[in-house]
């Protein structure tokens, strides 16, 4: 929108914080056009702003009121991270090559407290940057990993050491991330672009499994579970296995809270079994085997007796032509459940099948590259 269909005052300020206080309703705009309101609340926002070490500066105006944002309220948002020599760490329309906008709920103990606050000096359809101190970043490293986590479709958790987020910060631990690692081994002021898409008002939406309190979660969890195996016998594979991605979040997001190795913990490690397993079955409906050999190993670490670790594993490597690994997995489900012996069997009959396959398709290429020099070496001296 050019900044012509602005009030006077969004120039002479250039777009600032400052300049979105200044503005007063300006009823000789065309339809459609921004007017602003809340002047002595957007002042005191931004006095209290500046004072605690960030700046704002409005790029889009947004319409209507300030909403008020009371706890329960729930924000949708699209944000990029700046570095403030320009080099963009996150953009919330890319990530895992989509474009999914955050979701908030106010007032349920966010990572980056700084988010809830500067959303809060926003008006829907508004676009601000936000420049915020080192003491409001310190934690950014660890939400981005969970972020960029969730957009690939892994555990948000994964990768993070049991301890308290800012024991983290100072672990030197790698987060997986180059850019991340630098981050934390090196914090800094950030600058965040976030677009208001949307504000509901507590009460006006169905709470999702992570905003949601941990005797909420664990009570959410069998239905979870029933409605991912619904989806799956209506062959809806892929959001089955969301579902059960959703369970297993709410669970290790409890777990988190456990010291490893005690009884909570191993009860809880136990309800998230099956769902994992449940889960690697869809993935290898769904072709990602790598995943199913990285859960199915992760699993076996623990429980070394459990069969349909095995079987799925074993099923894995030989998608992906580990013949040996395969073959070493299946011998392992017959040790453990003779009764398997039927299906054990068909596996290793459809691999061989494809083994045979692989190598004759490959011996064809290779006489056709044969007959192909033959073929150029006679013209060659001919």
């Amino acid at each position: 929108m050019s900044n012509e269909a602005f009030p006077s005052e969004y120039k002479t300020f250039s777009g600032s914080l400052y300049a979105s206080c200044r503005m007063r309703p300006n009823t000789q705009l065309s339809p459609g056009s921004p007017k602003v309101y809340g002047l002595k609340r957007m002042e005191e926002l931004a006095i209290k702003l500046g004072a605690d070490g960030i700046q704002k500066k409005v790029l889009s105006p947004g319409k209507g009121e300030l909403p008020s944002f009371p706890d329960g309220t729930k924000v949708i948002f699209h944000y990029r991270t700046n570095m403030c020599d320009g080099t963009v760490l996150d953009d919330s329309r890319m990530m895992g090559g989509k474009s999914k906008p955050m979701e908030l709920i106010l007032g349920k103990k966010f990572k980056l407290p700084v988010w809830e606050r500067v959303i809060a000096t926003m008006r829907a359809g508004e676009v601000a940057d936000f420049t915020c101190d080192i003491k409001h970043t310190a934690l950014y490293p660890l939400v981005s990993q969970s972020l960029r986590n969730i957009s690939v479709g892994k555990d948000p958790l994964e990768g993070q050491r049991h301890c308290c987020g800012i024991a983290q910060v100072h672990s030197h631990h790698s987060l997986g991330h180059a850019d991340l690692d630098h981050l934390q081994a090196n914090p800094q002021p950030l600058v965040f672009t976030i677009e208001l898409l949307e504000v509901l008002p507590a009460g006006s939406f169905a709470l999702e499994t992570w905003a949601m309190t941990d005797e909420e979660k664990l009570q959410a969890v069998p239905q979870i579970h029933e409605e991912g195996n619904m989806l799956f016998k209506k062959g809806q594979t892929a959001a089955a296995a969301e579902k059960y991605y959703n369970a297993i979040a709410c669970l290790k997001n409890l777990q988190m809270k456990e010291q490893p190795g005690d009884l909570a913990w191993i009860k809880l490690d136990q309800l998230i079994t099956p769902l994992l397993l449940n889960y690697c079955q869809c993935k290898l409906m769904l072709g990602q085997y790598y995943e199913v050999l990285d859960h199915c190993s992760s699993l076996l670490n623990k429980y070394e007796d459990n069969v349909k670790a095995y079987f799925k594993r074993g099923k894995a490597h030989a998608a992906v032509w580990n013949e040996a690994e395969a073959r070493a997995d299946f011998a392992k489900v017959l040790a453990l459940d003779p009764s398997l012996g039927p299906a054990v069997a068909k596996e290793i009959r459809a691999m061989e099948e494809k083994i045979r396959e692989k190598e004759k398709e490959e011996k064809g290429r290779y006489r056709n590259l044969f007959n192909y020099s033959s073929t150029s070496t006679t013209a060659t001296t001919s």
